[in-house]
């Protein structure tokens, strides 16, 4: 009888240890190269065809403590008859980031995951800031790397399913702009609010960003945003695996980037 018991307890440690290699190796094997099909890009804006999002009136601003206060007077001009200069985000001096917090090995982890593999069209409208334009923010989820491969391949293989071509990349389309200042001056950084919509896979959710842009020159915009989501408002799940347990639902979501003006 007791023979009979060890054995049954021997069969399922073996049978939980070959699961786990196996998922182990599907995990490893799916989740292709995380290679980018193509270099990143975005559907772009023209300064002649941009069309100001919409802002929160003075109201609504003042109803959630958002107005920004105004800066000093004096406005960058972007030299010529315009005051407006259209930029974009280039990858080689720009990273996203999503952070999320688990538990491996019964010790309290932070994972990070990041690429700079994003990209993005953004109008400044230095006489006006109100009628600054944020295109729609492209990004290769397919690129996003962790410090763990077997994350990276779950990643991409089953939470992102970004080897998929359908879902390689995750959009964010601003629909609003709030609290932009009703000037700016040059080398110093305002902030503002950012919605838009966010899809990841095939869900779409609204999101805000917190921003703040620093005008570096004419030709060169720095800036940060950072936001607060829920990854089961995505469908995103975590697979089980031996060792990882309490992965939390909240994600923070940050960019920090670097546009050079686009030469007409």
């Amino acid at each position: 009888m007791k023979r009979g018991l060890i054995y049954g307890l021997a069969a399922v440690i073996v049978l939980g240890a070959i699961g786990g290699a196996v998922f182990l190796a599907w995990t490893f094997i799916g989740g292709g190269s995380g290679e980018a099909s193509a270099p990143i890009s975005a559907p772009t804006l023209a300064l002649n065809t941009a069309t100001p999002l919409p802002q929160a009136t003075a109201a609504e601003a003042a109803a959630t403590e958002e107005v920004a206060p105004p800066a000093a007077p004096t406005e960058v001009q972007a030299g010529g008859e315009g005051t407006a200069v259209l930029y974009r985000i280039t990858p080689d001096e720009s990273e996203v980031r999503f952070i999320i917090h688990e538990e491996l090995l019964n010790t309290p982890a932070t994972v990070v995951g990041r690429t700079d593999q994003v990209t993005g069209d953004i109008i400044a409208d230095y006489s006006h800031p109100a009628n600054s334009q944020v295109g729609t923010i492209r990004i290769n989820a397919r690129t996003l790397l962790t410090d763990n491969e077997f994350r990276n391949r779950a990643l991409r293989n089953q939470i992102l399913q970004s080897a998929q071509d359908a879902y390689e990349f995750i959009t964010f389309t601003p629909t609003t702009l709030e609290g932009l200042p009703e000037s700016v001056t040059p080398g110093e950084p305002f902030s503002f609010q950012i919605t838009g919509d966010l899809t990841v896979r095939d869900v779409t959710r609204p999101v805000t960003f917190t921003a703040t842009v620093t005008p570096v020159s004419e030709g060169r915009l720095e800036g940060t945003a950072s936001a607060q989501v829920l990854r089961s408002d995505f469908g995103l799940t975590i697979p089980s695996v031996p060792g990882v347990a309490n992965v939390t639902n909240d994600v923070t979501l940050e960019i920090d980037f670097v546009a050079l003006a686009v030469e007409s």
